[in-house]
């Protein structure tokens, strides 16, 4: 391919990646709908932005900034209808251990740098790959980011502002023990008020924002009560002025790596968001690969703004479907009415206590876990059980990425063992045709045909080969290879093996229905080589009994005394050449006599 055509290539692809006009026809059709729901998303978002930027260790207002920012950039360049961003409870899971490491400028900047890679990951178009992700792996990874953000809230929740640790669960555990020291009850009243709340509200009137009432609750009780809740601060008014002061070049080399885990997980967090909207939906698919583009793009912007690394949610987006939207403008008024709220309504947010906003968290968590669909996975097999416990104590007790690499890897050895376990080298049974019943007994002595049935590959190579070499007692071997689904190298290399042992102990090999695409593989590694050039290999499964019948018939009446054997046994071995040498009996030499093949329309009694 030429400079030229490449770059056509490229820049095809960046425009199947930007914006159309047809994005819009929908929200042309019912405008009204897609404002009530962005309003209704909006109301529903606030008090998780706010949240889910003070877990981040950025603040408030860069949760608040995200959602505007990244919301905003999402739904116009994303590729599903229905698809809400912004900061999520995932991401600041990922963020915590970074702002610790970096400070609020690392996170910036891997904000940028996750930006780049979706949008590399959204060009390469790998975006329809997570579908092949196991569903284990997705649930045990959705409870463990649940348990995660549970323990994060814990702190706050308890009244404790200085617990220390290095993993979340240690941090949590160290926030317990203060407060068993000096506990404050009215943190945790709040926190577990508000909790219950929205739970029990959810159940009540589904369509009502408890956790907007419940937050409101609490900032009023805070003001009115001497209780002394911790707040969130004041914070500034309006949307900050964008700034690339953070750029640092020099520190890219040591952000990749966490880049790399955010753009991860905002590439799995939005594909199966939007997987979730379609099926909420009727007659909605989203475009995995825009979807990535517009996400990289959000989060490309988001950091000037002072945002931190946003992501697809999906109860927001739960949410924008069930209230009606139908297109990308419900999206776009959430981010805006946020917007609004940031520029009118700034000071007011400062008093919300944090007890509030993590008793919105834990409520969220409870609704992130589907019990009846983890027990489901739990009891179907074995294999998916060990994936979900272990996807599940891996993103608790390490980090997300770590656990989705350990449970897609997990998950792809259970497989490979799994479709190994259908590979079968299996007897079959020899016709007996027009032969008498004493000329088909010793015909039935001396040929076996063995079917090999599934897929000849690394992970099944090794079995084969034990099977076939234990073959004994026979001089023709016949293996039937039509129903191999597939062959790699090993699986070649271990026929061609099996096939050189069974020659090298005077057991004759015969090919047949070898499938075109394994042909080729089998000739490139030079697998069966002088079995071709002696006319071993056959198209189909009678030709290669037939000549096994007559390269029997002759052999056992060319000579006087007992039939060769296998080695080991009283008897002779077939050369490649087509020779076989029989042992003779006490008193005899050994002799030789040359097989030729039966002529066309000759029947195995004419070389009797």
């Amino acid at each position: 391919m030429s400079v030229a055509q490449a770059a056509r290539s490229l820049g095809a692809r960046f425009g199947a990646l930007l914006p159309q006009r047809s994005d819009w026809a929908a929200a042309r059709r019912a405008p009204r709908a897609d404002l009530l729901a962005g309003l209704t998303v909006a109301v529903v978002a606030l008090p998780l932005a706010l949240a889910f930027g003070v877990t981040s260790g950025l603040g408030a207002q860069a949760g608040l900034v995200t959602a505007v920012v990244a919301g905003a950039v999402a739904a116009v360049f994303g590729g599903s209808n229905l698809q809400v961003s912004g900061p999520t409870g995932a991401m600041t899971v990922v963020l915590v251990p970074v702002i610790a490491q970096f400070g609020a400028t690392g996170v910036l900047m891997v904000g940028v740098l996750a930006g780049v890679i979706l949008i590399g990951l959204a060009v390469a178009r790998l975006g329809r790959y997570v579908r092949y992700l196991p569903t284990p792996v997705i649930e045990g990874f959705t409870a463990g980011i649940a348990v995660v953000i549970a323990l994060q809230q814990l702190p706050a929740a308890l009244g404790v502002a200085d617990a220390h640790g290095d993993k979340v669960w240690q941090v949590a555990a160290d926030a317990a023990v203060r407060f068993a020291r000096d506990p404050h009850p009215a943190p945790i009243a709040v926190a577990v008020g508000v909790a219950a709340l929205m739970l029990l509200g959810a159940r009540w009137r589904p369509g009502v924002p408890f956790s907007l009432l419940g937050v409101a609750a609490a900032t009023v009780l805070a003001e009115i009560t001497p209780i002394g809740l911790a707040r969130i601060g004041v914070l500034p008014a309006g949307v900050p002025v964008p700034s690339l002061s953070f750029l640092d070049v020099h520190a890219v080399q040591m952000l990749l790596p966490a880049a790399g885990a955010v753009a991860t997980l905002a590439a799995l967090e939005s594909l199966l968001s939007a997987t979730v909207a379609d099926a909420m939906s009727v007659n909605e698919r989203h475009d995995p690969d825009r979807e990535l583009f517009g996400q990289g793009l959000a989060n490309l912007v988001a950091p000037v703004f002072g945002g931190i690394p946003a992501t697809a949610a999906i109860a927001r987006t739960a949410v924008n479907v069930r209230a009606g939207a139908r297109s990308k403008l419900a999206s776009l008024t959430h981010a805006l009415a946020l917007a609004l709220i940031v520029l009118a309504a700034g000071p007011l947010v400062g008093h919300i206590p944090l007890a509030a906003l993590a008793g919105v968290l834990l409520a969220t968590t409870v609704r992130m876990v589907e019990a009846g669909s983890l027990l489901a996975l739990a009891r179907s097999t074995r294999g998916d059980a060990v994936v979900l416990i272990l996807t599940f104590t891996v993103t608790v007790v390490w980090d997300l990425v770590t656990a989705v690499a350990v449970g897609i890897g997990v998950a792809i050895v259970l497989a490979l063992r799994a479709v190994a376990r259908t590979a079968r080298l299996e007897q079959v049974p020899l016709e007996p045709g027009d032969h008498s019943a004493e000329e088909h007994a010793l015909l039935a002595e001396h040929i076996v045909a063995y079917r090999l049935d599934g897929p000849l590959f690394f992970a099944a190579a090794h079995s084969f080969l034990l099977q076939l070499t234990e073959i004994t007692d026979v001089r023709v071997v016949i293996l039937r290879m039509s129903r191999v689904s597939t062959v790699d190298a090993t699986g070649a290399h271990v026929l061609g093996d099996a096939i050189n042992r069974l020659q090298r102990r005077g057991i004759t090999v015969l090919l047949s229905g070898i499938a075109p695409g394994h042909e080729e593989i089998l000739s490139t590694l030079g697998v069966a080589e002088q079995l071709r050039r002696d006319g071993r290999v056959f198209s189909d499964t009678p030709a290669a009994i037939t000549y096994a019948r007559t390269y029997v018939l002759h052999h056992s009446t060319s000579e006087p005394g007992p039939p060769p054997h296998a080695a080991g046994h009283r008897g002779g071995g077939g050369y490649e050449d087509g020779t076989t040498t029989h042992t003779a009996t006490r008193g005899q030499q050994p002799q030789t006599a040359p097989f030729q093949p039966p002529a066309p329309g000759a029947s195995p009694c004419d070389y009797c």
